[in-house]
């Protein structure tokens, strides 16, 4: 069994790189929802993987919050908040879907290409997925700064939060367990924060553009 957990962890990393395209692409909020949770539910599976065959009981405590916080609780805060905000389609992107997925693979190939030498050094058995870890959070960054609503913009954030940590699981096998729930503490304040912030947008301008705050300057 061990020796197929490198085959299978690659197999959910890339898992969670074609998850990344998808958002990038996605129109629909809902859907862009439902595959922010298929990723953290494919991180859950790599990092309990990686701990069942490297022994380490960290690996199981960063998967259960993960499992609790992006696939079960945030999800659920999210569809609540765009329920309420009657909010279902982000149609508006500073560059076309075709341009977005042609960039996306530039950075595909630019991550991978800085993350070799990084891998070559790294002596977990996953070290090779660095390349497509950092691919995540860039491909997620781009998202938030091409996307004109904030409700697109927060789950841009917290996907990037995902590409970081499988970062530190396959790489380091797992980072100190205080920072773990560290990091957590700050995402789940971070989405609250954030939920009063788009329903203030709301209340204000009667919709999720951004581009509204501009507006503020001239009070």
């Amino acid at each position: 069994m061990i020796q197929f957990v490198p085959q299978l962890i690659n197999l959910f990393a890339t898992l969670i790189l074609m998850l990344s395209f998808a958002m990038i692409s996605q129109r629909r909020i809902v859907s862009l929802i439902n595959l922010f949770t298929l990723q953290g539910a494919a991180l859950v599976a790599a990092s309990i993987l990686l701990g069942y065959a490297t022994n380490q009981p960290d690996l199981y405590v960063s998967a259960g919050l993960t499992l609790v916080l992006k696939v079960i609780l945030i999800p659920w805060l999210l569809h609540r908040v765009i329920r309420r905000l009657n909010v279902r389609w982000d149609v508006e992107t500073l560059i076309n879907i075709p341009t977005t997925m042609l960039v996306g693979i530039v950075l595909v190939i630019f991550s991978f290409s800085l993350a070799l030498p990084i891998s070559r050094l790294s002596s977990s058995m996953a070290g090779g997925s660095l390349g497509i870890a950092l691919a995540c959070v860039l491909l997620s960054f781009m998202m938030m700064i091409t996307r004109s609503k904030a409700v697109p913009q927060v789950i841009g954030f917290l996907s990037m939060e995902n590409g970081l940590i499988f970062a530190a699981t396959t790489v380091t096998s797992g980072m100190p367990m205080i920072v773990e729930f560290g990091i957590a503490l700050d995402v789940l304040v971070g989405v609250l924060i954030l939920g009063v912030f788009m329903f203030q947008i709301r209340e204000k301008f009667d919709s999720l553009d951004i581009h509204h705050l501009e507006a503020l300057k001239e009070d």
